[in-house]
């Protein structure tokens, strides 16, 4: 996993990223957040704030 995905913030499915309790959880909802970003034409870069 990359180290920056701990910057990716928003909503999926109508629960922010960042305020899931449940580390699992957490990662599977960064994942999610960065295939959504992906299908929407935004560059990893731009998504993980390098």
């Amino acid at each position: 996993m990359n180290p920056s995905r701990t910057l990716i913030t928003g909503v999926v499915c109508g629960v922010r990223v960042e305020e899931i309790d449940e580390t699992l959880m957490r990662e599977i909802r960064y994942l999610d957040k960065l295939v959504d970003e992906v299908a929407k034409g935004k560059s990893l870069e731009k998504i993980l704030r390098r």
